[in-house]
């Protein structure tokens, strides 16, 4: 079946300045760069700003999907929390499943597989920077096991973007040690006038 017979896709808010945070602000916003490839979107450190008079349909909701329409990575990430009025800024898409064949987290993860990425790509338009319209979303064709099937699916998918993590956190942490103590030898030598590098 095509996406758009699966779920409603909505283009996020246009603003035509640049978003800055309020002290009285009583709307999160989803942007682009809170979508990172492989690390989740984490709906609680969004910045939040004044914006009065939001209709309702505009605000996400738990297990929402948001789409990256413009660049090279084409991200699709889960809201797995509760959003807080959060909206979607262009040029983000929202995705909303709407039917009972499909799970959020089953339609997350075909989304980024490569063949879907590649069908995607095909029809984006632009040069320097390439965007993906609504409508070619919606023309995405979706497989669609049963629904134990995509729950396994997903499951071993989380798992897997879980091990990705954890081996980025524990080579992350290697380099900081290895930096560490190659700079504590560096500070084992005081240059001097005469010698150059002298060792304490």
């Amino acid at each position: 079946m095509n996406l758009k017979q699966l779920a409603t896709v909505w283009t996020g808010l246009s603003f035509r300045a640049r978003l800055e945070p309020a002290k009285d602000g009583n709307v999160p916003v989803i942007q682009m760069r809170d979508l990172a490839e492989n690390n989740g979107l984490d709906v609680r450190n969004l910045l939040t700003i004044r914006l009065d008079g939001v209709s309702k349909h505009h605000f996400v909701q738990r297990k929402d999907l948001i789409f990256q329409s413009r660049g090279k990575t084409n991200t699709t990430m889960i809201i797995d929390t509760e959003p807080d009025r959060a909206i979607v800024v262009a040029p983000l898409l929202g995705i909303r499943v709407t039917s009972e064949k499909v799970l959020p987290e089953y339609l997350c993860w075909f989304i980024n597989q490569p063949p879907s990425r590649a069908f995607l790509h095909s029809r984006a338009t632009g040069t320097a920077v390439t965007t993906i319209g609504k409508s070619v979303l919606e023309d995405l064709e979706v497989i669609l096991p049963d629904i134990g099937t995509q729950k396994r699916i997903a499951e071993i998918a989380a798992l897997s973007d879980r091990e990705q993590r954890l081996m980025r956190d524990l080579a992350a942490q290697k380099k900081r040690l290895a930096d560490g103590v190659a700079m504590q030898l560096a500070k084992g030598y005081a240059r001097t006038p005469a010698n150059g590098y002298d060792k304490k």
